[in-house]
C-alpha cells in the first residue's frame, strides 16, 4: 500500500480568545480532513519533542525517518542543493535574509517588508559582486545564500534567526558574526550602502546572514526504508532534503512556497507520483509564512484551500487505498511569529477506512507510513 505524507508547515498555533479558544486549524473548515479523521484519528503530537530544534530542516528529516545524529547542524547546505549547487569540504554556506530596518536601527521585518518581489530581485543583483571571497546567491524573494571559505568561528557563531528577532537592534544581533569574520563585516557594510536606494517610509534595508552549515552526506531514503520516495514542493528546504535523500523532487507549475501557490497543480503532481512511487510527501509552506506575518486569518484561509483544492482533488483522483498522514513539522505562532516545539494536529488514516489508526508520537508516524501493509 502506498503512503502519502502531507506536511503543512507550522500547522500548529496558539488558541485565540476571539475564536472561542480555537487555533487556526480548529477554526478552519476542512471537510476532507474531517472525513479522514472519521476513518482514522486526530492526535496532538510534537515532532521535535524536547531533543531537536523546532524548525523545518530537523523536523522534516525526522518525519522522513532520519536519525538525529545524521541531521545537519543548519539547513543552508540543503537549500544550496535544492538549487543544483554543492560546495567542497573547505567551504561553508549561510542563509541570508534581506531585512527591513527602522530609523533607530531595529529590525522591522525579516522578509524584505515593504519591497515588491521585483525590488527584492533587483536588491539581490546589486549585492552579488561585492566581494570575490563571498559568493551571493539569490533564491527567491527575500531568501539568499552566501558561499565562502570555511571559518570555524563563523560555523560556531550563534546567530538568532531573523524571523525570531523582529524588534531587536540589528547591530547587536549581528555583532558576534561581524567580530568572527572581517570579510563578512566588510560585505555587510557594502551591501547596506548599495541598498540605500530602496529606503522609503522610514525603512532601510540590509542583509542578515545566519545558519551557517557545511557539506554533509545524508543516508538515502531507499536505504532507510526500502521504499521509493518522491517529494512535491517549492520551498528550498523541502527540495534540498529530497535531493539529499535521493528522492524524486517535483516542483509543480505555479508553486510558490507561499499562500499563493497553485494547489491544484500540486495535487496533480502528487497523484501522478503516487502512481510511480511507494511514498510521496507533499509540502506546503504558506501556513508558516502567514504565521510569521502574524496573520492568523490568512493561515486559516490557506488551510481551507489545502483541504478543498489539494486534498479533495487527491482523494477524488486516487482510487487505490492509501495510508495518509497530515501534520505540521513544528508549531508556528501567529501571535509571536516564532516556531515552537509544542504539539500540533496530526491526522492519520487509511483512505478506505480499513482499520484503526492510533499514533502517539513521531515514531508511530514513521512506522505507519513506512511499514508495508497489505
Amino acid at each position: 500500500m502506498r503512503s502519502l505524507l502531507v506536511i503543512i508547515d507550522g500547522l500548529g498555533d496558539d488558541s485565540f480568545a476571539a475564536w472561542q479558544g480555537r487555533t487556526p486549524f480548529e477554526k478552519a473548515r476542512h471537510k476532507n480532513m474531517d472525513a479522514l479523521i472519521a476513518k482514522g484519528c486526530l492526535q496532538e503530537i510534537s515532532i521535535c519533542e524536547n531533543d531537536i530544534v523546532p524548525e523545518s530542516c530537523s523536523c522534516i528529516l525526522r518525519l522522513l525517518g532520519v536519525a538525529k545524529e545524521d541531521m545537519p547542524q543548519n539547513r543552508a547546505y540543503l537549500e544550496l542543493l535544492a538549487n543544483g549547487r554543492d560546495v567542497s569540504e573547505y567551504e561553508m554556506v549561510l542563509r541570508c535574509n534581506l531585512v527591513a530596518v527602522d530609523e533607530a536601527g531595529y529590525l522591522a521585518g525579516f522578509n524584505g517588508m515593504g519591497l515588491t518581489v521585483v525590488q527584492m530581485e533587483e536588491a539581490s543583483k546589486i549585492c552579488n559582486d561585492i566581494l570575490k571571497e563571498i559568493e551571493f546567491i539569490h533564491l527567491s524573494e527575500y531568501r539568499n545564500l552566501l558561499i565562502m571559505s570555511k571559518e570555524a568561528k563563523v560555523l560556531n557563531c550563534k546567530i538568532k534567526p531573523p524571523h525570531e528577532s523582529v524588534g531587536e537592534h540589528l547591530e547587536e544581533l549581528l555583532a558576534d558574526l561581524k567580530s568572527s569574520s572581517l570579510a563578512v563585516k566588510y560585505f555587510l557594510q557594502k551591501a547596506e550602502e548599495r541598498l540605500k536606494k530602496f529606503t522609503h517610509e522610514g525603512l532601510h534595508y540590509a542583509l542578515y546572514p545566519w545558519g551557517a552549515s557545511q557539506r554533509q552526506t545524508l543516508p538515502s531514503f531507499y536505504n532507510l526504508h526500502k521504499l521509493r520516495g518522491a517529494v512535491v514542493c517549492k520551498a528550498e528546504i523541502a527540495r534540498g532534503i529530497g535531493k539529499a535523500l535521493g528522492m524524486e523532487v517535483r516542483i509543480p507549475h505555479g508553486a510558490t512556497g507561499d499562500v499563493d501557490t497553485d494547489l491544484r497543480s500540486k495535487a496533480k503532481a502528487t497523484v501522478e507520483l503516487l502512481q510511480q512511487y511507494d511514498f510521496v510527501v507533499t509540502h506546503f509552506n504558506g501556513t508558516d509564512e502567514a504565521a510569521h506575518r502574524y496573520d492568523a486569518l490568512e493561515k486559516v484561509a490557506f488551510i481551507e484551500r489545502i483541504d478543498k483544492e489539494f486534498l479533495g482533488t487527491v482523494l477524488d483522483a486516487v482510487r487505490e487505498p492509501l495510508k495518509i498522514v497530515i501534520c505540521g513539522d513544528h508549531v508556528t505562532s501567529s501571535v509571536t511569529g516564532k516556531h515552537d516545539r509544542g504539539a500540533g494536529p496530526v491526522i492519520s488514516a487509511f483512505s478506505d477506512g480499513r482499520g484503526t489508526v492510533k499514533l502517539e508520537n513521531y515514531r508511530d508516524i514513521i512506522k505507519f507510513l513506512m511499514k508495508e501493509c497489505d
